[in-house]
């Protein structure tokens, strides 16, 4: 027989719609934040994040459901998924920006190129920022949960964002900008990014990630109950 898992809800296959459907939001909210990178938005002319910066908890909340009802094995599977997913999309997209257009499409090909013509240490800053974050992320979150005997989700939501968030924000701004601005400009640029996710993580992705749970979680009971 197959050893019981400390997480009653872990291997349980009854509801693998929900699985599907948090795991298609996952990869969804990390391309679409990847492309939202573009954007760079400014804040009173003087702090200065990307338009990412909004939706990246959001997936971060959606790995915390992953981890508290499927656990990290689970989820540690959806995040190279997603890692692959990523890879993907830049070397097919890249491929568009090398593929010629009819001259009477310059405008829209030139707009094209812009998005999607990536510089090479964003790209690798960004990918390791996410392998790091979001798999620190997943491992801590299943660790807070053993040590307080299941309770208290916001703690393990919001503790493991806080070193999650650290482990994606550093290195990307590092590896991305280092030597491209000043000294000055890249410290505000991590302080920013990792207190703009951290905020997100707390005012809306923790409350939202409860909510989520809780429905997936009765609604893996009800079929129980019913079957």
């Amino acid at each position: 027989m197959n050893k019981v898992s400390e997480n009653p809800f872990k291997n349980r296959t009854g509801d693998s719609m929900s699985l599907m459907v948090v795991t298609s939001l996952f990869v969804t909210l990390y391309l679409v934040s990847n492309i939202m990178a573009v954007k760079v938005i400014s804040l009173f002319g003087f702090f200065y994040f990307d338009a990412g910066t909004i939706t990246f908890p959001f997936a971060y909340m959606l790995g915390d459901v992953l981890t508290e009802i499927w656990g990290y094995r689970t989820a540690r599977k959806v995040i190279w998924m997603t890692f692959v997913c990523n890879v993907l999309m830049v070397v097919c997209t890249q491929v568009g920006v090398w593929l010629p257009s009819p001259q009477y499409l310059e405008t829209t090909e030139l707009a094209y190129n812009e998005v999607f013509t990536y510089v090479p240490r964003i790209v690798v800053g960004s990918l390791v920022g996410f392998l790091l974050g979001e798999l620190s992320n997943a491992w801590l979150m299943e660790r807070i949960k053993k040590l307080t005997r299941g309770r208290h989700l916001w703690v393990r939501t919001i503790g493991s964002s806080v070193v999650g968030y650290l482990l994606d924000t550093l290195p990307f701004v590092l590896i991305a900008f280092l030597g491209v601005v000043s000294t000055r400009d890249l410290l505000l640029m991590i302080v920013l990014q990792y207190v703009m996710k951290l905020s997100i993580e707390v005012l809306f992705g923790t409350p939202m990630a409860y909510a989520v749970i809780v429905f997936i979680k009765r609604r893996i009971l009800n079929r129980q109950s019913n079957g």
